[in-house]
């Protein structure tokens, strides 16, 4: 395949706007400190995620309980776009009146280097679309658009300043290609996803958690994939077929004009997040210096 020029930057897109505030903290003062301790061809550019107990949320059940407004005045600080994770699937039209969710919306609508949605439903969409024209949308990967031509299609909505497809289309480098520029620049691919390449019941899943947002009393979703056990593993996400490495967005996707990546976490610990951020944007000989700076010291014990 022929090559095109390489944009100047990846961006990365990073989980726990509100689980993991207490890191970023700490994190990004770090980051943006020692901005030679990271690789000078990424940047990160929003950060997303909904509050515990969010009716609209989707993907997970809970993502902390840090008070927005703190939340905002720290993306603020650093030039972060803020997105707000509302890919609940099975909204009705009584829930658009939901008093937190659109508290949410009028705390972050204004926030310096804009915000997004992440969201799934349509009506929803339009919803939002009215009432707060300040947001720009993500269509969701929760919509398990597994299909080329549907996600194709979802790429050409003009509602969507950003899609992000199944973690099953990641690797499909002959449709990739043949995308126009336009389209490319709105592809953000999730890099780390850990559920089974094969697995049939990734919407059920997110159908489940929709319903628990919505205070439905339903059991939790049980997995019967191969690969459902144990949880998640960083070490068993790189050995997902559709796992995009550092290597991958330098010497493929990056070549191929596309520029934005998603980075998984929301509802793990603050600990494989530092894990991610270390493999995916931490020059190597600086990872130490970044570890030390975030929590390891010479007292410290692991047992």
């Amino acid at each position: 395949m022929e090559k095109k020029a390489s944009p100047l930057t990846a961006h990365f897109h990073l989980p726990g706007l509100f689980g993991f505030y207490d890191f970023y903290r700490v994190f990004l003062p770090l980051y943006s400190k020692h901005r030679d301790f990271f690789y000078d061809w990424c940047e990160i550019d929003s950060i997303y995620g909904s509050p515990q107990d969010c009716l609209w949320g989707g993907g997970r059940t809970s993502d902390g309980t840090a008070d927005a407004r703190e939340v905002l005045s720290l993306v603020d600080e650093f030039g972060l776009s803020p997105r707000l994770t509302f890919s609940n699937s099975l909204i009705r039209a009584e829930h658009l009146c939901d008093k937190k969710c659109n508290s949410l919306c009028e705390i972050f609508k204004n926030a310096k280097a804009g915000a997004g949605i992440i969201i799934h439903s349509d009506l929803l969409l339009e919803y939002l679309e009215k009432k707060f024209p300040e947001f720009y949308f993500v269509s969701s990967t929760t919509k398990v658009l597994t299909n080329f031509d549907d996600f194709e299609a979802e790429l050409n909505r003009t509602d969507f300043k950003y899609v992000v497809p199944d973690f099953r289309l990641n690797k499909d480098f002959e449709r990739l290609y043949a995308l126009s520029d336009p389209q490319k620049d709105k592809v953000e691919f999730l890099c780390n996803e850990c559920c089974d390449f094969g697995c049939t019941q990734r919407k059920a899943c997110y159908e489940n958690v929709s319903r628990k947002n919505l205070g439905e009393d339903v059991a939790d979703h049980k997995c019967f994939s191969k690969e459902g056990a144990g949880g998640y593993r960083f070490s068993k996400a790189m050995k997902n077929p559709g796992f995009i490495s550092v290597s991958d967005i330098q010497e493929k996707y990056i070549q191929l004009g596309f520029s934005n990546f998603k980075i998984e976490g929301r509802g793990l610990g603050s600990a494989i997040l530092l894990e991610f951020l270390l493999y995916y944007m931490t020059k190597p000989e600086h990872q130490l210096e970044v570890r030390e700076a975030i929590y390891l010291d010479s007292m410290l014990d692991l047992f």
